[in-house]
């Protein structure tokens, strides 16, 4: 065992599996191989998503309206499709449009392969999609694939870059939308 310094955890957020894996295993005081911790990983959140997935401030009214208005989502995510699935269960499929999943792409991130692929699948090119993101690593691949990011930090501060918008929760994003949805 090993606990994380909160710098630890901030590391790997938004990264996939095998990536916080294989940090973890560096970190650990026995030898552990990265693919055994990669499936307790997946376990762990598999478990904790199917005891149920607590949504943040705002997550549902902003789901609704981007349903409301017709607005093309997708769920861009570095856990593995398994996981998505069981996450989608909760949220409700129907709201998006599209999911993509870690493994995927050719690279995950902080690549910008998930974005590019999602903005494909919506018929949409990057630039004309907004993301919100609550880790360094998706923003990084979020602009990246030069998609607009609304940066809303989760279990890590996120500093703002010069032109990225980082508010405190999606509460904030719905009261900043203008009445048609940008």
């Amino acid at each position: 065992g090993h606990t994380l310094t909160d710098e630890e955890g901030a590391g790997v957020l938004g990264r996939t599996c095998a990536d916080t894996a294989a940090y973890l295993a560096t970190l650990s005081p026995r030898a552990v191989s990265d693919r055994a911790l990669e499936s307790d990983l997946e376990d762990t959140f598999l478990t904790a998503v199917e005891k149920g997935v607590r949504l943040r401030p705002g997550a549902r009214d902003l789901l609704d309206r981007l349903a409301d208005g017709n607005i093309p989502a997708a769920l861009v995510s570095a856990s593995p499709r398994r996981v998505v699935d069981a996450v989608l269960k909760t949220l409700g499929a129907e709201v998006f449009r599209t999911t993509v999943a870690d493994g995927e792409t050719d690279r995950s991130k902080p690549h910008p392969d998930p974005y590019l692929e999602a903005a494909a699948r919506l018929d949409l090119p990057p630039g004309a999609c907004l993301v919100v993101e609550d880790s360094p690593t998706g923003i990084a691949a979020a602009e990246a694939a030069g998609c607009r990011v609304v940066a809303v930090p989760s279990a890590t501060p996120v500093d703002a870059a010069p032109g990225q918008r980082v508010l405190g929760d999606l509460t904030a994003l719905l009261h900043t939308w203008g009445p048609y949805g940008t």
